[in-house]
């Protein structure tokens, strides 16, 4: 069972170390300081936000913005919505009235748009009107894809059965064509899952599905921030953790979580070219990275660790084009019959001084992650022109290229076995993240479950209510 330290009997306060200042490590510190325990919360970076952030660009249109990638939230994701609310942001990442998707076929000299929408009906005559509508599939397509959305609101997405299927082949079972899946099913599922339906686990894409279209009329109206990335998940978030007396200390990195002689434990961190200091803490939260988890658990906390190395990554790539005017109409939409994936209007958060910013971002980017600027280049801009008339006079003022390497956990089959839970065999030391078993993808929502799930568990082991301020549908999967 390895190491389990006691809790430092009656003392008080309790305390708390929460390692990784992503969306998962702030809430996870949020929820604990809300619970009355002491928290300190370390960052690697000199900043917060993980993996949703922003940064500074010089360039030809201005100082600019930039996202590191595009990021957007439903109705349904109950966690993430609570997040924005606790930091004093609702306001600025404002849901849409009604699901509206424009969705351009590229194949078309003239794009006409079908869309995806819904109507104020109950589920699931809410997606009928538009599934009926939908140029880009043939009438026995639109009635066959009606059929396989009545057979996804029978399924248990928790069911293990489906973890070791495929998307694809349960799709192809129902009766899809390739086409429906290009042009329906993978252009939902290939941004939410970071995955083609090939290569994700139907238990995951049955999440997705059942969740964001089938749970509720609403559920997949789509959010925006209408500022930053950074000004939400570092400035206001920064804010939040201070108001709630949080210790935040960036640019400081764990080298390790070991038992403390008194009970509880011990956390080593380094800052900068300092020599290691020793933290104590009853709690640890660790709120980073699966590998970077995996070094840092005390010896016995998971049954098998070197699970937590089999847990693959998916990269994004986004393309980030400046033109001289205004080439879109639309806040975004998708692309059929193009390399391109969706393309969003980022022009207000970027603080452009004329013309017009999108974001072109693309998913599941495998091939992409390693080709120069130059090449993407060469593909990006005649498939705007394509899809985008205004485009074709348009000059381009700036062109670049954000990666991350690591930007999810691959949700390939069978990766649901590999998910741990937040409890941990060593007591007090949990584990939050989105690539942890929260029942989703990786996404902010699940993100923002994962700490509140890890917050909860930890308060547990000290003893502690967890405090009560509930968000529905967040209990999240405790055991590892």
């Amino acid at each position: 069972m390895g190491t389990t330290p006691g809790h430092g009997g009656g003392r008080e306060p309790r305390r708390a170390v929460v390692i990784g200042g992503g969306l998962a490590g702030a809430t996870a510190a949020l929820r604990l300081a809300g619970a009355g325990v002491a928290t300190t919360l370390f960052e690697a970076r000199p900043r917060l936000g993980g993996l949703a952030f922003s940064f500074r660009r010089d360039s030809p249109a201005g100082v600019l913005s930039v996202d590191n990638g595009q990021h957007v939230h439903l109705r349904c994701c109950t966690a993430y919505n609570w997040f924005l609310e606790r930091i004093g942001a609702r306001g600025l990442a404002p849901l849409q009235r009604r699901l509206d998707v424009p969705v351009l076929d590229a194949a078309h000299h003239r794009p006409r748009p079908g869309r995806l929408s819904r109507a104020a009906l109950p589920v699931p005559l809410h997606l009928a009107g538009s599934l009926a509508a939908y140029r880009h599939l043939s009438p026995a397509e639109r009635l066959a894809a009606c059929r396989a959305a009545l057979a996804l609101r029978k399924l248990d997405p928790a069911d293990p059965a489906l973890d070791g299927v495929d998307f694809a082949t349960w799709l192809h079972r129902q009766g899809q064509s390739d086409r429906a899946v290009r042009a329906l099913w993978d252009l939902v599922g290939t941004a939410t899952l970071n995955a083609r339906a090939s290569d994700a686990s139907m238990g995951l894409a049955a999440m997705v599905f059942k969740t964001g279209l089938l749970s509720a009329p609403g559920a997949a109206d789509i959010g925006l921030a209408r500022v930053p990335l950074g000004h939400l998940h570092d400035t206001l978030t920064r804010a939040a953790l201070d108001a709630a007396g949080v210790r935040t200390v960036t640019q400081s990195r764990a080298r390790s979580v070991t038992a403390a002689e008194k009970g509880g434990w011990r956390v080593s961190v380094v800052h900068g070219q300092a020599p290691p200091l020793d933290h104590e803490a009853d709690a640890v939260v660790l709120a980073v990275p699966q590998r970077e988890a995996h070094d840092l658990l005390p010896d016995g906390a998971l049954a098998d660790r070197r699970r937590l190395l089999d847990i693959g990554t998916a990269p994004i790539v986004n393309l980030h084009v400046i033109y001289d005017r205004r080439v879109l109409r639309r806040p975004f939409f998708a692309a059929l019959g193009s390399p391109l994936q969706w393309v969003f209007d980022r022009t207000g958060p970027s603080g452009i001084s004329g013309g017009q910013y999108l974001a072109v971002s693309q998913s599941a980017a495998h091939e992409e992650i390693d080709l120069p600027v130059g090449v993407l280049r060469e593909r990006c801009l005649p498939e705007l022109a394509r899809l985008l008339p205004a485009a074709r006079d348009a000059r381009v003022r700036d062109f670049f290229v954000t990666r991350e390497r690591t930007a999810t956990f691959d949700p390939r089959p069978g990766v649901g076995r590999l998910r741990p839970g937040a409890r941990t065999r060593a007591p007090g030391v949990c584990l939050a993240g989105a690539w942890t078993d929260t029942g989703w993808p990786a996404t902010m929502e699940g993100a923002v479950r994962s700490g509140m799930t890890a917050a909860r568990e930890a308060l547990a082991a000290m003893g502690r209510p967890y405090d009560s301020e509930t968000v529905p549908g967040t209990e999240g999967r405790a055991v590892a």
